[in-house]
C-alpha cells in the first residue's frame, strides 16, 4: 500500500527525488511523510503534510534542502533532495497517519519498505 523508490548513490551536493506511491482508497486524506534511520542511529522524522497541503513541516537538519510535495491525481507523495550529505545516506521510508503532522516514530502506523540514498563524500 506504500511503495517507495528513487534511492540510490549520489555525490555530496547532489541531488535525489524519492517518490511513495500510495493506495488512494486506503490514504488519500492521510497525512503522508518520510522517515529516515542512518546505520546505527534511531529512526527520525524527515518531512511530512497534511493530505491539502495547507501544513508541511521539516525536520531542521533538512530545512531549506528538501521539499515534499504530492501529486493526488498520481497517489504519489515525492521528496525532492538538494545539496546532500554524507549524513544524509539512511534508508528512507514514507509513512502515512490519521490526523495531523506529528513528528514520532509511534504515530504513524503505516510505513512502507525502505529506499536507500547512500551520500558519498
Amino acid at each position: 500500500q506504500l511503495q517507495a523508490s528513487g534511492g540510490g548513490l549520489v555525490q555530496a551536493s547532489g541531488s535525489l527525488r524519492l517518490s511513495c506511491a500510495f493506495d488512494g482508497h486506503t490514504f488519500l486524506r492521510q497525512t503522508k511523510g518520510w522517515f529516515r534511520q542512518s546505520p546505527g542511529k534511531e529512526r527520525e522524522f524527515v518531512a511530512a503534510n497534511t493530505w491539502n497541503g495547507r501544513s508541511t513541516s521539516y525536520a531542521d537538519s533538512v530545512k531549506g534542502r528538501f521539499t515534499l510535495t504530492s501529486d493526488m491525481a498520481k497517489n504519489t507523495l515525492y521528496l525532492q533532495m538538494t545539496s546532500l550529505e554524507p549524513s544524509d545516506t539512511a534508508a528512507y521510508y514514507c509513512v502515512v497517519r490519521d490526523g495531523g503532522i506529528k513528528m514520532s516514530v509511534r504515530d504513524y502506523p503505516h510505513w512502507g519498505q525502505g529506499t536507500l540514498v547512500t551520500v558519498s563524500s
